[in-house]
């Protein structure tokens, strides 16, 4: 078997190694957010799919924000920008400033085959199973994994939950790391090629189902796509090749170990905080949680999926994907449906049964 490599880059960090190091946070100060606020402001009358980066006057937190992005993109992968007043604000206006904030990040792309390029991470009384429906649309807990999209992933907390709902990363750099060390047979294995199941979210000459590794062990980084509920429910396609036991007993080792305390890193996520996780190489889960019973206080994020112009060199299996975003150049989000354009809504799209 050929020898595989570790990587020894900023992004294979251990949970000790962050907690106590607040480098990774951002609280935003009073001129900050007025800054903010004034440039959402401005543009409350246009549409929020019509605004780019040039629409936002951000002179005091471009730099900050440019700072942030190199670090998600080329750092330890991930930050927490902390202490928007979003309580204060109207939904129309919140969103406007995280779409401010974004555009210093990215380039939207979509998250569904409707064309939300906002997203609504709010229980939906989906299923994280259901073949139809995606973990975001539940209050299941979601075992470590990447989205199956994007590059970069944004969450902005609207409300939190009446219990449960904790947000946790780890480095999938470092799990691999300790794969190779440790257990290389399961390394190998996770750079083999599975079939993941498109939740029906199909286009006109699709297979219901693509090819991706979990790991891509390249020159000069290594990029992760770990979601094995995706993987596990393409076995209900004939042509999919049956997942090994070395398979599956490699997918539930990466889960173990993430969710060692040496590897997981707990963050306390709150109203107003939002998350940027480099999608590449971080993995990210959430506990079950209960919502409160009043609709307006149900646990709600808003999500941004980002393509990442200039970004690291990508597998072709990650270009080809769901195909290239024609804007950027880059792996492009989940293709639309016959009849449906992108959009920004502020709801959340009905669920599919």
């Amino acid at each position: 078997m050929k020898r595989l490599r570790t990587y020894n880059s900023a992004n294979a960090w251990l949970s000790a190694e962050m907690v106590g190091n607040y480098s990774w946070i951002h609280q935003f100060s009073a001129p900050e957010i007025a800054e903010l606020e004034l440039a959402a402001i401005k543009v409350l009358d246009n549409e929020i799919i019509n605004l780019s980066c040039e629409d936002f006057e951000l002179p005091t937190l471009d730099p900050i924000l440019q700072s942030i992005r190199g670090d998600v993109v080329d750092g330890h992968g991930f930050a927490l920008l902390r202490g928007l007043p979003v309580q204060q604000w109207s939904l129309e206006l919140t969103a406007r400033v995280y779409w401010a904030i974004g555009s210093r990040i990215g380039l939207p792309i979509s998250q569904n085959r409707v064309g939300n390029l906002l997203g609504h991470v709010t229980d939906m009384g989906g299923e994280a199973d259901h073949p139809n429906q995606r973990g975001h649309q539940s209050s299941d807990a979601l075992a470590f994994h990447t989205d199956i999209g994007a590059e970069i992933v944004g969450l902005l907390c609207l409300s939190d939950a009446r219990s449960g709902g904790e947000s946790a990363l780890s480095s999938a750099v470092a799990v691999w790391n300790t794969l190779v060390t440790e257990w290389p047979e399961y390394a190998k294995a996770l750079t083999d090629t599975f079939f993941v199941d498109r939740r029906n979210e199909i286009v006109p000459g699709q297979d219901p189902w693509y090819e991706l590794s979990i790991y891509y062990p390249t020159e000069q980084n290594l990029i992760s796509s770990f979601n094995p509920s995706f993987i596990r429910s393409a076995q209900r396609f004939a042509d999919a090749p049956r997942l090994s036991k070395l398979q599956n007993d490699a997918f539930d080792k990466v889960n173990e170990l993430a969710n060692d305390q040496r590897y997981k890193l707990e963050m306390d996520f709150r109203p107003g905080d939002i998350q940027l996780v480099n999608n590449l190489v971080v993995l990210h889960s959430r506990a079950e949680y209960e919502d409160w019973p009043e609709m307006e206080r149900k646990r709600h994020l808003l999500r941004l999926w980002f393509a990442v112009p200039g970004g690291w060199p990508m597998p072709e299996q990650l270009m080809a994907r769901h195909g290239k975003d024609l804007n950027s150049g880059r792996p492009g989000g989940v293709n639309l449906e016959q009849g449906a354009t992108l959009n920004t809504p502020l709801t959340a799209p009905a669920l599919r049964t």
